[in-house]
């Protein structure tokens, strides 16, 4: 079968619903210490709540795939769980915000919270894989990069809205104090109008794509009616799974495990590097805490401008490679910025690293599969994106001591000098990606 060309606008909508997603997922990661803080939660174990989404992304993502891979239905393949994992993400989503406002105690609060955290993340991990998948499945091997580079671009605009909401809703005059356990009305609204924006991209995407039938998907993926037939487990799976699989997955732990740090230490790193301070409730280090906001938003700007040059390099390997190489420059750079705004530059630099680990690994991955096993395979692959996160938070404390500063008050001094590490991981990746081998 001619495996034919889809134009722009057909990319466009099979990733459409990914913008909405992501609002709701940069609402999670920018806004839960504030919440789970708001809440009464001890700073000393916030990191612990942290330990909830890649864990759920481990164990749901790989299970979708496998279960969409077996469903045919008048709804589609793999639109039932993006409907579902939808719907659970908006309740949720309006749940959350109101945990102190129920008239729990503080540790029942935080029990709400935590199970409302669990169920976020294991429904927009629910919600997110299905539109990876619909590339795998309906975008031919030519055209792969660019249909991911469209997702990654859609993805980094939804960031920057979700990180962006809570500030422009203080710009609009909502509250952005409560009292004492209490989420502020400007993050409350966040989610309620980030929950509107993700159902309505989502039955866009819904309204717009049909998924092939069965005979349509194996003719387009040359896959004979016998090994159609063929059961296999997610175990079986891995142990024969392509090499490009494993050989991208390293890429994928330097690369992840480097985004851990940024999101863990920026805001300490920069408190004493540019305002001079390590004491959390001085204004300096709150300070340093909104830019953090900002900085992670001219990440998300500079993700979608390099989204838009990748499929115009010749080469993906060298694309990928460079991308991560970028980045690693503007991590590394931070170690020797003490103006606030000069880290524009080094955060534009790792939007260009974030774009390509958004893009290019499953267009790489997806090249090398058969399609037999496409959503198994993609839901498996997950786990390089969460296992590195984990490893990377167990040994955080380990690696800052050996690089960090004095010990002042209780606080590690020398945070900065964990972006430098996520540099070094990150170049270790542009290194690793020219192992990769995609053909079948």
């Amino acid at each position: 079968m001619q495996k034919r060309n889809l134009s722009f606008w057909q990319m466009w909508n099979l990733s459409f619903g990914f913008f909405g997603v992501q609002i709701a997922y940069a609402l999670q990661s920018a806004n839960i210490s504030r919440i789970f803080a708001t809440l009464g939660a001890d700073p000393h174990t916030l990191s612990f709540f942290w330990v909830l989404p890649p864990l759920m992304g481990m164990i749901v993502q790989p299970i979708v795939g496998a279960m969409s891979d077996k469903t045919w239905c008048k709804w589609g393949r793999r639109k039932p769980y993006l409907y579902v994992g939808a719907l659970v993400a908006i309740i949720v989503m309006a749940l959350l915000p109101n945990a102190g406002s129920f008239n729990m105690t503080v540790k029942a609060a935080l029990a709400f919270g935590a199970i409302m955290l669990m169920l976020l993340d294991t429904s927009i991990n629910m919600a997110m894989q299905p539109f990876k998948m619909m590339v795998g499945d309906m975008v031919n091997e030519e055209q792969k990069t660019e249909a991911y580079s469209i997702q990654s671009l859609l993805c980094n605009a939804g960031s920057l809205v979700g990180y962006l909401f809570p500030y422009i809703f203080t710009w609009m005059g909502v509250k952005n104090i409560a009292p004492e356990g209490m989420i502020p009305d400007s993050v409350t609204w966040s989610f309620y109008i980030g929950a509107a924006i993700l159902i309505l991209c989502v039955l866009y995407t819904g309204a717009k794509v049909k998924e092939m039938d069965p005979e349509e998907y194996a003719a387009f993926h040359g896959i004979k009616e016998e090994v159609k037939e063929e059961k296999s487990n997610l175990i079986e799976l891995l142990f024969h799974a392509p090499k490009a699989f494993w050989q991208i997955g390293l890429v994928q732990f330097f690369s992840w495990f480097a985004f851990l740090y940024m999101w863990t230490y920026t805001t300490g790193g920069i408190a004493e590097n540019v305002w001079g301070t390590i004491e959390t409730s001085s204004a300096e280090y709150q300070a340093a805490g909104d830019w953090t906001g900002v900085l992670f938003a001219v990440q998300a700007v500079g993700s979608i401008l390099w989204a838009l040059v990748l499929p115009r390099i010749k080469g993906t390997k060298f694309a990928y490679s460079l991308s991560l190489v970028l980045g690693a420059v503007g991590f590394i750079s931070t170690y020797f910025i003490h103006d606030q705004y000069m880290l524009f530059v080094s955060f534009l630099l790792i939007g260009c690293a974030w774009a390509a680990m958004l893009a290019m690994p499953f267009a790489m991955l997806t090249n090398s599969l058969s399609g037999k096993s496409m959503g198994s395979y993609l839901g498996l692959f997950n786990c390089t994106i969460c296992l590195p996160q984990i490893v990377a938070s167990l040994v955080g404390g380990l690696i800052l001591g050996f690089v960090g500063g004095e010990v002042v008050g209780g606080i590690q001094t020398g945070q900065i000098s964990m972006l430098v590490v996520a540099g070094v991981s990150l170049l270790l990746g542009a290194v690793a990606v020219f192992g990769i081998k995609t053909k079948r």
